[in-house]
């Protein structure tokens, strides 16, 4: 009995000798900010991921002629910083900034666009390179946002050739973060097996004190020897673990210190590069600057020399009328024909082929009148009244480039409140109030001359049958969605 109480006080003993080790071990594998081994503060070393003097990595850096990384493909922590900036970001931005895919969540709380609209705002960074840019500069004026993940963010919004060294360090930051953690838990769990071993030879001792002879007093000293003895190879194991532990973490920070210095010098070697290259469009800025300069000066005197002769011939002209005494007005000589021919004008035609709407576009002076939404409804009924009216204006502003013919786009407006889409070489136009976009369209078509070409788009049938009695041509809403880029 005597020898077997010793065994376990011998184990108590060493137990309790592994605190201080341990104690001493955390002190040199503190969080950020405490001291390193090499005496240096972590938080000093994530602030030197930064430019030596604060200014950011120039934008010449971030071009490149590769596609951007996919952000699914970024560290967790990496990509959540991005994300957390994008949804900030939209705080700040103008509409027209901002894009279509983020216009419904830029009303919400800048965590909960984090929170619920984190993989739209990854893709708006990644493809959306206006989007990117707000993001970038929100990154780079985030002076007191520092680390190696802050840092590998910034590397790639900025698409700095150093991305992906920054992005590993901050891998291995956040892993040996991870590691930390684990050793502060073995740490903990060898003070409570430490604490509990104390109290059981504590009770051992009492227990040897009274000196109780009975069987249950020495079956409790059995479970107590072996529980003491399981303590002492758990506390041991632990022991083992977080000595692994400090040493692994002691050998990756002197890496990641070493790959750090590296990654420095080559940041300050690019930031020389791009100096130089701004100086260098500077000096390019300025020739192409003096060479506008001589090329508007010559402009001005070829367009002076041109107003003169036109000036001259002006004056000529003027006193041929004087001398012929011409008298102005009367009709056009194809007016006159036009007139004694709308009696006898061919019945209104309609089709159906995309490639006939196509051919009527191209005829002369032709003009196509195009039943708003009801165009857009028939097309894409699923997006918003603003999305569609864009979204035609635009296919209909090409197509306009590419047929040459006057294009009236009308929509019905009592509802609108916001400003009139803009669209380039055509008409766009909304009714007024208590007049519905159908009349609109049958006051165009009677405006028009007898014999001009007029195309009518719409599958209304009460339009179709009234501009169809004034003369025009007649097509579906899908036909025109089939020939313009608009289907």
């Amino acid at each position: 009995m005597r020898s077997g109480a010793e065994t376990s006080e011998g184990d108590i003993l060493s137990a309790e000798s592994i605190a201080p080790d341990l104690e001493k071990r955390g002190d040199q594998r503190a969080p950020d900010g405490d001291p390193m081994p090499d005496g240096t503060a972590s938080s000093d070393r994530a602030r030197s991921t930064d430019a030596p003097d604060g200014s950011d990595v120039p934008d010449e850096l971030s071009d490149s002629s590769s596609a951007p990384r996919p952000v699914t493909q970024l560290p967790d922590a990496v990509r959540l910083k991005i994300i957390g900036w994008a949804a900030e970001v939209l705080s700040s931005a103008r509409p027209i900034d901002i894009p279509t895919s983020l216009a419904r969540v830029a009303r919400f709380a800048p965590t909960k666009r984090a929170r619920s609209a984190g993989a739209a705002l990854g893709q708006a960074v990644q493809n959306d390179t206006a989007f990117r840019a707000l993001v970038a500069e929100r990154a780079a004026n985030a002076t007191n946002d520092i680390g190696p993940v802050s840092a590998a963010a910034r590397a790639y919004l900025l698409r700095s050739p150093d991305e992906q060294e920054l992005l590993d360090a901050a891998v291995d930051t956040v892993r040996d973060n991870d590691a930390r953690a684990r050793v502060a838990e073995l740490e903990r769990t060898v003070r409570k097996l430490t604490s509990q071993s104390q109290r059981l030879t504590s009770e051992l001792e009492s227990a040897r004190r009274q000196g109780a002879p009975d069987a249950q007093a020495i079956a409790d000293t059995e479970r107590l020897r072996q529980r003491l003895r399981d303590q002492g190879t758990r506390l041991r194991e632990l022991q083992q673990e977080v000595d692994t532990g400090a040493t692994l973490a002691v050998e990756r920070i002197t890496e990641l210190t070493a790959e750090l210095e590296r990654a420095r010098a080559e940041t300050v070697a690019w930031r020389q590069r791009a100096k130089t290259e701004a100086v260098r469009a500077d000096a390019a800025q300025e020739q192409v600057s003096r060479m506008r300069e001589a090329s508007s000066d010559r402009r001005a005197a070829s367009d002076r020399r041109i107003e003169l002769l036109l000036s001259a011939l002006e004056g000529a002209a003027t006193g041929l009328r004087r001398e012929w005494d011409l008298l102005g007005g009367g009709d056009d000589p194809a007016d006159v024909v036009a007139a004694r021919l709308s009696r006898a004008l061919p019945s209104a035609e309609r089709t159906a082929d995309p490639s006939r709407l196509t051919a009527w576009l191209g005829l002369p002076g032709a003009h196509l009148i195009v039943d708003g939404y009801n165009v857009t409804k028939t097309g894409y009924p699923e997006l918003s009244l603003a999305e569609q009216r864009d979204r035609l204006i635009r296919a209909l502003a090409a197509l306009a480039a590419r047929t040459s013919a006057e294009v009236t786009v009308v929509f019905d407006g009592a509802a609108v409140t916001t400003a009139r889409p803009p669209g380039r070489g055509i008409r766009v136009l909304f009714s007024p109030p208590g007049v519905i976009a159908d009349d609109v369209i049958r006051d165009l078509v009677r405006a028009e001359p007898a014999g001009r070409v007029l195309i009518v788009v719409s599958s209304d049938r009460q339009i179709v049958e009234a501009v169809s009695r004034d003369g025009a041509r007649t097509a579906g809403s899908t036909v025109l969605l089939a020939t313009s880029s608009a289907g």
